[in-house]
Parts: C-alpha cells; sequence; structure tokens
C-alpha cells in the first residue's frame, strides 16, 4: 500500500512541480563539490523553478538532488507554491492560508500514523558491512563549509526510553566518514533532551534519520510542538488521515514508509567529532567547527532512484525561513490566541531569516481589553518567551492588523511611521536559541538574553480612537471603482498586469471600532 499525493509522497510532491513549470530536470553532469550548492544559491536568489539534478560527479548512478524544495516561486500568482504543496493547498494560496491550516490542525484531534509492513522506503535494503554514505550524492554546498552535509532537509526520528514520546525534529548532519554522521543535539532541542535521557541509562539513543520525507511529515519536524507531542499525530490532523509508518530494520523505530532514503542506527553517548562551519541560516559564515555527537548508521533503505532533498542555507529566503519560519509562526499564532491575546496573526518574516516575528493586533479586540502598552507587550512575551517558538525567534515587533504582516514592505513602512522610540521592551534573563548572529559570548554561554518586543501599536489603538486612515489604492477608492481599475488594466496601456499587482487585492478601508 502506498499513500499518494504531494503532502504525504515526496515523489508526487517532485512529479507535481515538474508537471506546473515550478521544477527543471537539470540533466547535465553537475559537480557535488559546491556547483550543485551555487546552482541552488542562485535559484532561492532569483525565485527560478526547483532543480532537480539528474547526472551527479559522485554517489550512485540514478540517485538525485532536488535543490530548493520550498523556495519561493518567482510566478507572483503562485509565489508559496512550493510551501502550500507541503501541506496540501493549491500553489495560489497565500501566506496567511498556510498558517491558518496549520493552526487549524493545532486545533484537530491527532491521527495516529498507520503500521504498514513495508514499503517504497524498503526498495533497497544496505546494512552492516554494506553501508557506505558516500553512495548518496552528499554535495558541498559552500566553499567556507567544513564538510559534506547529507541532513539539510531531513529529520531525525527518536523516541523515549519509556516508548511515550517519539519525536521527528529537524537539524542538520554533516558526513563524518562512511558509516558515521556529525551534527547538533543542544539540550533545548527535542532530540537532545531524548538522547539525555538514553544517556542518563548509561545507553546509546536508537536513532532514523529521513531524507526525501513525505513534505507534511518534513514540515511538522520543523514546527516547534511542544516537548512530549508526537509530530507524526500533528501530521494526520493535517492532511486528514494517519501517514503511513513501517519498522525499521535495525531498532524497532518507525519511519514514514514513502521516504526516499532512511538512514538509522545510533546517537553515540559521549563520542564527537568536529562538525562544521557552515553557511547558516542567518545568512553568514562563521569560522570554526565544534565537537558534536556522533551518529553511527548500521542500516540505510531507499527507493529506487532516489531523490535527496537539499537546502543550501544562507541569506533568505531559503527552506529554513519557508518551511522553518512558517511553522514556528503557526505555532506562534496558535499559542497566542488560545492564551485569550487580540492577536491576529504571527509571521517570521522570511527575510529577516527568523530572527523577528511581527504581530499583528486586532484593535477592537485589545481596546475591549483595556490594557496598557506595557502590559500587552508583557503578556505577548510571557507566551512567547516561555514556549519552544519563542526560544527560537529573539524579536517581536507588534502592528496593527491593518498591517498585513506577511508584507515585508509593509511592516517596513509601519516600523517606519508606528515605533516611537522608547517602546522596544527588552527582556535580558529570557532563554534563546545560541545561534543568533549579534549574541554576545556571554549571552551564547548563558542560552539567555538578545530578546526583546518593540510596540508599532500606535497610542489610539489602544482605546479605538484613530487620528487617521491608510491613503492607499485599497484604502481611497471606491471598492466598484477598483474593480474596474483592475479589471480594465490593459485598457489604461499597462499590459496584463494581473501578475505584478500582487496587492490588487480588494479592501475595505481601515475602521475601528469601540467596545463599551
Amino acid at each position: 500500500m502506498t499513500q499518494y499525493g504531494a503532502a504525504l509522497n515526496f515523489r508526487d510532491f517532485v512529479d507535481d512541480l515538474l508537471r506546473r513549470g515550478d521544477a527543471v530536470r537539470v540533466g547535465r553532469t553537475v559537480d557535488l563539490d559546491l556547483e550543485l550548492g551555487a546552482v541552488t544559491r542562485r535559484v532561492y536568489e532569483t525565485r527560478s523553478p526547483a532543480p532537480l539534478f539528474e547526472a551527479l560527479s559522485g554517489g550512485d548512478a540514478g540517485l538525485r538532488v532536488l535543490g530548493a524544495p520550498a523556495g519561493l516561486s518567482g510566478d507572483a500568482r503562485g509565489t508559496y507554491g512550493r510551501l502550500a504543496a507541503h501541506v496540501g493547498l493549491p500553489p495560489h494560496s497565500s501566506a496567511r492560508d498556510v498558517v491558518e491550516k496549520l493552526v487549524a490542525a493545532l486545533d484537530a484531534d491527532p491521527i495516529a500514523p498507520t503500521v504498514v509492513p513495508t514499503g517504497p522506503c524498503k526498495e533497497n535494503v544496505l546494512l552492516g558491512g554494506d553501508v557506505d554514505l558516500e553512495r548518496l550524492p552528499v554535495p558541498l554546498l559552500h566553499q567556507e563549509d567544513g564538510g559534506r552535509y547529507v541532513g539539510t532537509y531531513g529529520f531525525h526520528v527518536v523516541q523515549s526510553p519509556d516508548g511515550r514520546w517519539t519525536s521527528w525534529s529537524v537539524a542538520r548532519t554533516m558526513l563524518h566518514d562512511r558509516t558515521t554522521l556529525v551534527g547538533p543535539a543542544m539540550p533545548q532541542q527535542h532530540v537532545g533532551m531524548i538522547r539525555e535521557m538514553w544517556r542518563e541509562l548509561g545507553r546509546p539513543t536508537p536513532w532514523a534519520m529521513v531524507l526525501g520525507a513525505p513534505p507534511a511529515a518534513l514540515a511538522a519536524a520543523g514546527m516547534p510542538l511542544p516537548a512530549g507531542v508526537d509530530e507524526a499525530g500533528y501530521v494526520g490532523a493535517l492532511t486528514g488521515t494517519g501517514v503511513e509508518v513501517v519498522r525499521t530494520e535495525t531498532n524497532g523505530l518507525y519511519v514514514p514508509a514513502n521516504a526516499e532514503i532512511v538512514l538509522e542506527g545510533h546517537i553515540s553517548v559521549d563520542g564527537t567529532g568536529p562538525e562544521g562551519p557552515m553557511g547558516e541560516y542567518h545568512g553568514y559564515a562563521f569560522p570554526g567547527s565544534k565537537p558534536q555527537p556522533l551518529f553511527h548508521v548500521e542500516a540505510m533503505t531507499f527507493r529506487d532512484r532516489a531523490v535527496l532533498p537539499v537546502c543550501v542555507a544562507g541569506v533568505p529566503p531559503e527552506e529554513n525561513h519557508t518551511i522553518w519560519g512558517t511553522m514556528i509562526s503557526a505555532e506562534a499564532t496558535g499559542l497566542l490566541r488560545s492564551a485569550g491575546l487580540p492577536v491576529d496573526l504571527a509571521w517570521c518574516s522570511y527575510e529577516a531569516a527568523t530572527c523577528w516575528m511581527v504581530v499583528s493586533v486586532d484593535p477592537a479586540r485589545l481596546a475591549a481589553r483595556r490594557t496598557t502598552e506595557e502590559d500587552l507587550v508583557r503578556d505577548v512575551a510571557k507566551v512567547l518567551f516561555d514556549s519552544h517558538a519563542g526560544w527560537l525567534v529573539p524579536k517581536v515587533i507588534l502592528v496593527g492588523s491593518d498591517i498585513d504582516v506577511t508584507d515585508l514592505a509593509q511592516v517596513a513602512w509601519a516600523l517606519a511611521t508606528r515605533y516611537r522610540p522608547g517602546t522596544e521592551y527588552v527582556f535580558p534573563d529570557a532563554p534563546g536559541i545560541p545561534m543568533v548572529p549579534y549574541l554576545t559570548r556571554e549571552q551564547i554561554r548563558a542560552g539567555r538574553g538578545g530578546k526583546s518586543v518593540m510596540s508599532c501599536v500606535r497610542p489610539e489603538e489602544f482605546t479605538g480612537e484613530l487620528r487617521g486612515g491608510i491613503a492607499s489604492f485599497a484604502t481611497s477608492y471606491p471598492e466598484e471603482l477598483r474593480r474596474r481599475v483592475i479589471g480594465d488594466w490593459n485598457g489604461y496601456g499597462f499590459g496584463n498586469g494581473r501578475d505584478s499587482a500582487t496587492h490588487d487585492r480588494p479592501s475595505a478601508p481601515f475602521r475601528m471600532e469601540t467596545s463599551s
């Protein structure tokens, strides 16, 4: 039995991209040393179709690589098309459409995975001495990288010793030798938490890595769900059906049956190796390597003509921003709404490299709370900075909901015209991810600091009285006139402006309502 559809079958996902022109076959031989990385980086920066590399300088013949699996598209009608396909939405879906579907799945009942006897990931099985990671087309992505990275768009599978928590989580892994990977497993990451449980027992951690996973599973693995929550159940809620999983060959874990490649084995109790440097998601490459845990591979299973997905991290937007940032946005939106705060949407701007989150506040609900700016900021900070999602994002910007927080141009305008000096609140003791580029050495060592909330909510929005509205095409003209102008754009001599007029959606003028 095989599940089909782009969200649950990576091969279907690739075929769908090719069919609609959002992926291209690269038939010429491409060098795994930097050339593949260079092509993929240029794809991100030009918003070109995803490259499917079908002839490579290394790895087994027939194995392929897909670059930029969730890069943005240059087609304005499907900018988020690759991202939308991960969650089963059509290519023309907006960023908000994606977030709202993810939030709805948070509120739905989990659907447990379905265990099947076998699946496409078992078409080829290599055990013990036959394991050779160099048979995979593992690229050198940046000239400053300390090695070849196989796990840039895959996820770890680990389970707590008592079997109550199975975690799927995204983290990078670098090739160490023919049978070993090396990569981070920080104590705050779920893979690190579960590894510590096994270490306390003096035992290695049973582990698997899934590459070319069902896209919905990869997205869920990148979501900062609370510790103890199984991502597999969330995938079921997101797709409406239990994801099919199959037992690994060596360690009793379960992995998606449709995966392109599965590596399985264990995480060393104390063994480490040098990892990095690597061009990172924040857009920088810092020199030097760090000792990180070793992942010992005891079995490899893979599909015929398997496809290895690759993210070439760096200046945004790439998958660390489009997938990880979107999943963080959904979790943060759900948390803030569940806390009863007057929040419309939380969004990690892709261009900000997951270093800020913009939160839109509903003005009518805000006025009804009869609160102050300081109290609102502290309420938001409490919810976010005490969560896994807030641990990942250091800065929060609050704006009114008349700003489309998914549009960086509107966010920049709000920052310039609504931020009043003195309305940034700093939280020096809040815990945070140590990879943020601007942190001091002391903050990195402490795992705290560098966190703030900036209020761009106008003072009058707290009382329900506005001094003025917005002057724009969407707000300053009658709806009938706007529709007529858009519909007759050719008649004005501009040609078919539909593709370029991404913000021409009809919108009612902003209106503040007061509540008693």
